[in-house]
């Protein structure tokens, strides 16, 4: 059973809020990574730091896959890993947009079993474990119920709307709303929010594992852009894409894809 791993992700979540806000709307040192990957600050270093510590000290057998933590091969022989995004949504968190989160997950031979997501700015924490459900700080959360595609409210990119993507164009009248942090909008989309969430390109991990098993618990579903299972831990970390919603909506926008 995930309890256990449930409150060591919940308390680890929490005291990267604690550095995380240190730096929040300051003058901190950010630069871009190479290889097109994006931003990265010394916040995400240090929460990193501090994550990689506590977390590997507390399960010593579990693997360890972060997005600022160069990769080692020895995590595709554990049978319990650590993904992490220290800081999901940089971009964000260096405008001084709210909207940045932390995201923690346990996945046991690529199956998500516990998950946290934290925005300490908002103090919203949401916990999920393989049977047990899915909270926003403590109080369960459902996903939507939404039966009808056409109009729903969906998370997304600009670019995820193209035609291109779709088999007869873009669903009607989808009401596409934005946030940086895609385990946020995971999260809101398990909260019901939102009906359904979905990025088309190939996607990290450490951005959508921990999302992944909130949607599910929370009654949702969550498939690649093909509808197949997300599976973690992969030796290039990535998932094809991810759909995730209330399930009427969810498969819906599947059956749409092109």
């Amino acid at each position: 059973m995930p309890e256990a791993d449930i409150a060591l992700l919940a308390e680890a979540a929490r005291a990267a809020g604690k550095i995380a806000t240190r730096y929040f709307k300051r003058d901190l040192k950010a630069w871009d990574k190479p290889g097109s990957q994006g931003p990265v600050t010394e916040a995400d270093l240090e929460v990193d730091t501090m994550l990689r510590e506590t977390l590997g000290a507390a399960r010593p057998d579990y693997g360890w896959l972060s997005e600022e933590t160069p990769d080692a091969p020895s995590r595709l022989s554990a049978t319990r890993v650590f993904i992490v995004d220290p800081i999901d949504g940089t971009r964000a968190f260096i405008e001084g947009n709210p909207t940045w989160s932390h995201s923690l997950a346990v996945a046991e031979d690529g199956d998500v079993i516990a998950a946290a997501v934290y925005l300490p700015i908002h103090d919203k924490l949401y916990l999920a474990g393989r049977g047990e459900g899915a909270t926003l700080n403590n109080l369960p959360i459902t996903a939507s119920d939404r039966v009808d595609v056409t109009g729903a409210e969906v998370l997304a990119a600009r670019p995820a709307m193209d035609p291109e993507h779709w088999h007869e164009g873009t669903p009607p009248e989808l009401k596409r709303q934005f946030r940086s942090s895609l385990a946020y909008r995971m999260a809101l989309t398990a909260e019901g929010r939102k009906d359904a969430m979905l990025t088309l390109r190939p996607t990290w991990e450490w951005d959508v594992a921990a999302g992944t098993l909130l949607v599910t618990e929370a009654g949702g579903a969550a498939t690649d852009r093909t509808g197949a299972p997300l599976r973690f831990n992969n030796p290039t970390p990535q998932v094809r894409g991810v759909v995730a919603g209330g399930r009427h909506v969810q498969s819906g926008l599947i059956q749409n894809l092109a």
